[in-house]
């Protein structure tokens, strides 16, 4: 029998890296910037926040900008990067296919033809509030969803064929009626261009209280399908032989990973790759056993793209940014190279 004592020391040496990693990452995020804030300063007001009994910096500006303009984004990047990785994660086991991201069933391109929509429509202007446009990216992302999996079932239900034509189909019609949009619409291609890209700036208390419930409610869904989702590798015919009701996991769990994708790109715009490197990262290094590859991909995720962010928003000179989504793809696409070159292990779900 297994010593629990050394799995659960093995789990924490493993979970552990990841956690400083994005420790780190958050504490680069509320230093960078080009409003000077020194570490204690940031220690202080970090302290100060999560109710320690510390003086208050002299200088308020500090205490604004630290905690309004750099750790709420911080932790708005860090949520968006969990929930892409662990929506990649679901979807790759789920479908069975190493190549599966957050955005293969298309949810991504309604999310953003409601906010090239909204920006077209300059929603946020007319109803007084930023988060229009998140909020109509959202509702985007929720129709496609419901479209995808109508036209699964009327196509032979809910199997992993018919889903992935599904997604390409919606896809591409999304696609088509955002170019619609742009055409139309000459003076916001701009806008939606650079939202389509994905970015934190600007970003803050506002888009974490949208995205918040969301992410819980998604990441709740999951884990209490996660023994399923294991089952599910297995195949249809032995998920049902054990007891499975392998159409119902699989809907909750595409449901879930669908809702985690849309609540990521409403607050964020289109960030590729973190859902596709953390995953098959994480499962290289401790293996595919999703109760902990789940946890594992959600940390990763979140210290990659708080880390992007961070240098997105330093690379250039003068206080200009870069989209975060430009950024991952620079540096996601050597890696995800990287790894499939490295190792053929651990690259399959």
């Amino acid at each position: 029998m297994p010593d629990i004592r050394v799995s659960r020391t093995r789990a924490m040496a493993r979970v552990l890296p990841l956690l400083l990693a994005g420790l780190a990452a958050v504490t680069a995020a509320c230093l960078a910037g080009a409003y000077p804030a020194t570490p204690s300063e940031v220690a202080v007001v970090v302290g100060r926040l999560l109710g320690l009994s510390l003086p208050a910096p002299a200088d308020a500006t500090v205490t604004a900008v630290v905690i309004d303009l750099r750790l709420m984004r911080a932790l708005l990047a860090y949520g968006v990067g969990a929930a892409l990785a662990v929506a990649g994660a679901v979807f790759q086991g789920v479908l069975r296919n190493p190549l599966a991201d957050p955005f293969t069933l298309g949810v991504s391109g309604g999310a953003a033809f409601g906010a090239a929509l909204s920006l077209s429509l300059g929603l946020a202007a007319s109803l007084g509030t930023s988060l229009a446009t998140p909020g109509l990216a959202l509702l985007g992302g929720g129709a496609t969803l419901a479209a995808v999996l109508a036209l699964s079932r009327l196509a032979g239900g809910l199997r992993r064929e018919t889903v992935v034509l599904s997604g390409i189909v919606a896809a591409t019609f999304l696609s088509a009626l955002l170019s619609l949009v742009k055409a139309l619409n000459e003076e916001s291609v701009a806008g939606i261009v650079f939202w389509i890209m994905g970015g934190f700036q600007g970003k803050g208390r506002a888009e974490l209280a949208l995205f918040a419930p969301c992410l819980a409610a998604g990441l709740a869904a999951i884990w209490l399908f996660v023994r399923e989702l294991d089952i599910l590798l297995l195949g249809e015919t032995q998920a049902r032989q054990l007891g499975v009701a392998a159409g119902r996991a699989r809907l909750v769990l595409l449901t879930a990973a669908s809702l985690l994708t849309a609540a990521a790109v409403a607050v964020s715009g289109v960030i590729g790759f973190v859902g596709l490197i953390a995953p098959h990262a994480c499962r290289r290094l401790y293996g595919g056993e999703h109760g902990t590859l789940l946890l594992q991909s959600a940390l990763l995720g979140g210290a990659l793209l708080v880390a992007s962010d961070v240098l997105a928003r330093t690379i250039l000179p003068g206080g200009a940014e870069l989209p975060v989504g430009v950024v991952t793809a620079l540096c996601g696409g050597p890696f995800f190279c990287f790894l499939l070159l490295t190792g053929r292990n651990g690259a399959r779900p």
